[in-house]
């Protein structure tokens, strides 16, 4: 029997999935800003050759959902070797460019929150840019293609995103309400955060010295503060703006439950190996999303001081 959920009326998109039909409102993004802090790359990358970009993408899906490091699948591809030159003109299609608007928008309310809360705390914010790309791209970190997923990478203080990743998302999850799409980029922008914080070199630094089963169990802990940072921009965003329908945070929270990695390992292979999860369960996803939304606190998003068994 399908399950109806009806989050709103006005403004609504439908998608069904795993036996429901959910119905999510639109963001409220009209006359929002469109933030200038982007490089628009695309079709100025090249192609991937040996794999089409509908298996890259679908790969880079899976990797990013399953919180593998975005950088190992270019290595494993052979990095920028595998890329060869474009011969054609690009031309995105108007699905594409209402994402690429979207993504300013999006990355816009991220720098205008994350400046008053940086601005809160003494500090000075200073954005990330949002590095669009097609097939392939040359980040500080080195060569990435649509596989890589999306990923923030430190070098260069740059969140890189294939927006076909958006489409392919709706296509394998049903994630079609566009607050999902704000999550990805809003937890992006929560490592930049981290990066500015000195918390995610300061990670980086003590897993060097870890076993394998420690370095994930902190992994899961950055990772849920990224998540925390995401409902903490959402929280403030809609303040600021209004930008929220009701469901957006079920939408959010409906998404995050399907990338914990407990549901993702049950999915991929009927069981779930607990000292192998890197981004939190389910449960810690969800949990932690609703906690940044619900309470705006940046104080309240410490996931490194609890025991981890409470997180």
């Amino acid at each position: 029997m399908l399950e109806l959920q009806i989050c709103n009326i006005a403004n609504i998109e439908k998608f069904t999935t795993f036996g429901k039909i959910y119905i999510y409102e639109i963001m409220r993004l009209d006359g929002r800003r469109e933030s200038g802090n982007v490089r628009d790359m695309r079709g100025k990358g090249g192609k991937t050759a040996g794999i089409g970009l509908g298996g890259l993408v679908i790969v880079g899906l899976i990797t990013w959902l399953l919180g593998g490091n975005p950088l190992d699948v270019i290595q494993q591809a052979g990095g920028l070797s595998a890329i060869t030159g474009s011969d054609t003109e690009y031309v995105p299609t108007p699905e594409e460019e209402a994402l690429a608007k979207f993504s300013r928008q999006i990355l816009a309310g991220t720098e205008d929150v994350w400046t008053a809360e940086f601005s809160r705390l003494g500090l000075e914010y200073e954005p990330p840019t949002l590095v669009l790309f097609s097939g392939s791209v040359q980040s500080g970190c080195g060569g990435a293609t649509s596989s890589t997923g999306p990923f923030y990478c430190s070098a260069d203080q740059s969140v890189y995103i294939d927006l076909s990743f958006f489409s392919t998302m709706k296509q394998q999850f049903g994630s079609a309400g566009d607050f999902a799409y704000a999550y990805v980029i809003a937890h992006e922008v929560g490592h930049h955060v981290q990066y500015l914080l000195g918390t995610l070199q300061q990670v980086h630094q003590a897993k060097r010295q870890m076993n394998q089963k420690d370095a994930n169990q902190l992994s899961v802990r950055l990772e849920l503060q990224a998540d925390f940072y995401a409902g903490l921009w959402a929280h403030k965003d809609n303040e600021m703006f209004r930008s929220l329908e009701a469901g957006d945070l079920e939408e959010g929270l409906e998404i995050a439950s399907r990338i914990g990695d407990d549901y993702l390992q049950k999915q991929a292979q009927g069981y779930a190996v607990p000292e192998t999860f890197n981004h939190g369960t389910s449960a810690q996803r969800s949990r932690w999303l609703k906690k940044g939304f619900t309470t705006g606190d940046i104080k309240e998003g410490d996931t490194f001081s609890l025991k981890y068994s409470t997180l």
